[in-house]
């Protein structure tokens, strides 16, 4: 899922992948799921059950360097999960793992919404009133910060989305999520799916 503008932006990132991308211009995804960083992955069953939350995960290494997250740890549950049905946690354990979206971030992310929809009409006053409440509603939300950038001309590798993302760090890295696996001391035990 792409939480970007159109098909159009997400053409370029899904050359070459041979299964099914959607686009989420209006970050739906990110209220149901309390997501707040992207990439971020979250495991689904095949009946329709949540079986590892919301988490920090790469598809492979290219920014490695920069998250300190390798994809590797990941990728190994995943397989360990289709092979086996062996999960990483329970679900107990995965019902509780993510916290809820304060009243503040579910508000950015209608105003991010009303924003978006005024953009397209053409309003770009009203967009930018939005874009700018959705912004001091979820200060440290990638979510909705780095997505403004292209969507109020900035660039989202430049030199705006480091000083956010120095300024999120200093305010202690926030997400609603898992940690990258691997990220932390403690790996976690596979459970068999009950």
């Amino acid at each position: 899922m792409a939480l970007d503008d159109s098909a159009d932006d997400v053409r370029p990132w899904v050359d070459g992948i041979n299964y099914p991308v959607l686009v989420d211009p209006d970050h739906i995804l990110t209220e149901l799921y309390a997501i707040s960083n992207v990439p971020t992955v979250v495991w689904i069953d095949e009946d329709d059950r949540i079986v590892r939350p919301n988490g920090v995960a790469f598809s492979n290494d290219m920014f490695s360097e920069f998250t300190g997250a390798q994809a590797g740890p990941h990728l190994d549950l995943v397989r360990q999960w289709v092979r086996t049905g062996a999960l990483p946690m329970t679900s107990d354990e995965a019902s509780g793992a993510v916290d809820d979206l304060s009243d503040d971030e579910v508000s950015a992310r209608l105003h991010f919404r009303m924003a978006a929809y005024a953009r397209r009409a053409g309003d770009d006053a009203a967009a930018r009133r939005h874009f700018d409440r959705a912004a001091e509603l979820a200060p440290h939300d990638f979510t909705i910060r780095r997505a403004l950038l292209p969507l109020t001309g900035g660039d989202p590798f430049g030199q705006e989305f480091f000083d956010f993302y120095t300024e999120w760090q200093e305010a202690g890295s926030p997400y609603h999520g898992l940690e990258a696996v691997g990220a932390s001391d403690e790996q976690p035990a596979a459970v068999e799916d009950t």
